[in-house]
């Protein structure tokens, strides 16, 4: 069941990365790091349709943390990358066979790993003040993906709270904390798609949630990974499958090809070709 609601969740996560690049393609450039641009993609169907589907990804991740482990449950997400991708995560949990997961989170380990998580997040964002298009929109994406990998560790303890007793939720930090990083993650998400190309925050919204799940799984929760004699490196030859997959696919004229997502080029040649006009002979 856990595999089952994972998948479900990586077909929705799919769907609202499509739609939600959709809504916020065509916003302007001085939105960027600004409310301004949720509230132009709020206005936007095709965003609250992706919306809805990240509702649904969210419900089906909820369950499934529930009930399985985190190191589990965040790598299969990747499979809304399709077949490549899951070669590369059926190998990772076969050879990996994750274990353990049943530990309860101490308050210094949330202290620790909630401070590097801001911390990093931070940098990532103040290093999209530099660079191309594509290097913006991968520093967000890579923002987003690790505020979306702390927010999954923090579901999974209050799915603990709610499975016991609902209201007692309410009485943890945790919970208004799974709202904290939702709602920011979402929010980098919005400036990733919009900052560059799709293959570029795509990329490492799949790439980088996982790996910082599978830390977050073993830090916070004792997840245990078998990587004695030829595991450990089968177990990263899996992983750089599911990787390359996963920048391949990112890549493909399916995504490239998307409305707007060449459109950096085809201005630097349009004004290219006027600059050669005006030139003096």
């Amino acid at each position: 069941m856990v595999y089952v609601l994972a998948v479900a969740a990586a077909l929705c996560n799919a769907l609202t990365s499509v739609f939600q690049r959709m809504g916020v393609e065509d916003a302007p450039e001085e939105t960027t790091m600004r409310l301004s641009l949720m509230a132009h993609a709020i206005r936007r169907g095709v965003w609250l349709l992706g919306f809805g589907f990240m509702v649904l990804s969210f419900l089906f991740q909820s369950f499934a943390l529930h009930i399985g482990r985190l190191s589990i449950v965040q790598p299969i997400l990747t499979m809304e990358l399709l077949f490549l991708v899951a070669f590369g995560l059926g190998g990772f949990l076969y050879f990996a066979a994750p274990g353990g997961g049943d530990e309860i989170p101490t308050n210094l380990g949330w202290i620790v790993v909630g401070g590097s998580t801001c911390f990093i997040i931070a940098v990532t964002v103040v290093a999209t003040r530099w660079g191309p298009r594509w290097w913006k929109a991968a520093m967000f994406g890579s923002a987003a993906a690790i505020a979306y990998a702390f927010t999954a560790a923090l579901i999974k303890t209050v799915s603990n709270y709610a499975a016991t007793d609902w209201v007692t939720m309410l009485y943890h930090w945790q919970t208004y904390g799974v709202v904290v990083f939702g709602l920011l993650g979402l929010f980098l998400t919005q400036n990733a798609f919009h900052a560059g190309p799709l293959a570029a925050s795509q990329s490492t919204l799949v790439l980088v949630d996982p790996l910082v799940s599978i830390c977050l799984g073993i830090v916070l929760y004792g997840d245990s990974l078998r990587t004695s004699g030829w595991y450990g490196p089968l177990e990263a030859l899996s992983l750089l499958v599911m990787f390359m997959g996963a920048v391949f696919l990112s890549n493909s004229p399916l995504i490239t090809g998307m409305k707007g997502e060449g459109k950096g080029v085809e201005y630097d040649e349009m004004l290219s070709r006027r600059l050669k006009s005006h030139a003096p002979a």
